[in-house]
């Protein structure tokens, strides 16, 4: 556990909804992130994983219900310092402009300039440092529109963490990433002295997590433990698998084995 069990939470959620036309998105949820912790967020294809984060972010304005944002109420803090405490990795985060990737990553530099206060030899410094974290130094000078979209999903990791964020929000981050680079951005994101929610769709990888929030038709329906949130009954009745847990011989790790329901 990053977190200490007793921290005071840097991320709230009371109550939050979001509408849509047929059916509630998210309906009442809530939830605490503590401090330094690192929080999966899972649940099936439209359950609601990616507006809460949005929701979170501040990118959206809850329907019902409160984000407080290190005690405070999010709708009431200035977005300039939202953008420096909370930064946001996206599934489809695009851009249309004509950049290189090495612009593409200053940009996270962008809520810590003023004219008081330009760009100097520290963010140099901070986009280089972001660039070799996710491997992509080697493709600054490369346009975006050459690049993968693994190479561009890594290039948009790299932005936020050059934004420097107390809080790191990342929906289903891997995706599109091989798997060297899937393992090599968990590890990097695990290790990272900050506060993360998560979205993943593998939930092998979800078990890397300090604690796990299912969600279920826009409901929170547990938060614990990767161990104790996803037993073969949750799994069975939310994911429609049957699982069960195998050890690996080689250093003693728990993993999940799915079968089909026949």
């Amino acid at each position: 556990m990053n977190g200490p069990i007793d921290a005071p939470p840097s991320l709230e959620a009371e109550a939050l909804c979001w509408p849509a036309r047929r059916a509630p998105i998210l309906r009442g949820v809530s939830l605490a992130v503590r401090d330094g912790e690192m929080l999966g967020l899972v649940g099936p294809n439209g359950s609601g994983k990616s507006t809460l984060l949005r929701l979170l972010a501040g990118l959206l304005p809850p329907a019902r219900g409160e984000v407080r944002l290190l005690g405070r109420p999010l709708r009431r803090t200035p977005r300039r310092e939202v953008a420096r405490l909370v930064a946001l990795v996206e599934q489809q985060a695009e851009t249309l402009e004509r950049i290189t990737l090495r612009d593409a990553v200053e940009l996270g530099r962008t809520p810590w300039l003023s004219a008081l206060r330009p760009w100097g030899a520290e963010d140099d410094g901070i986009v280089a440092g972001a660039m070799a974290a996710v491997d992509v130094q080697h493709l600054a000078a490369r346009d975006w529109a050459s690049l993968s979209g693994g190479e561009r999903q890594r290039a948009h990791i790299a932005r936020a963490l050059a934004q420097r964020p107390r809080i790191l929000l990342l929906d289903e981050p891997t995706n599109h990433l091989d798997i060297h680079h899937q393992l090599a951005l968990l590890e990097l994101v695990a290790a990272l002295p900050v506060t993360k929610v998560i979205a993943l769709h593998d939930l092998n990888q979800a078990m890397r997590c300090d604690r796990l929030a299912v969600l279920q038709a826009g409901r929170l329906i547990r938060l614990g433990p990767p161990a104790e949130v996803l037993t073969p009954e949750l799994l069975r009745d939310v994911f429609g698998v049957r699982a069960a847990f195998v050890t690996d011989p080689e250093d003693g790790a728990r993993l999940l084995r799915f079968l089909s329901i026949s």
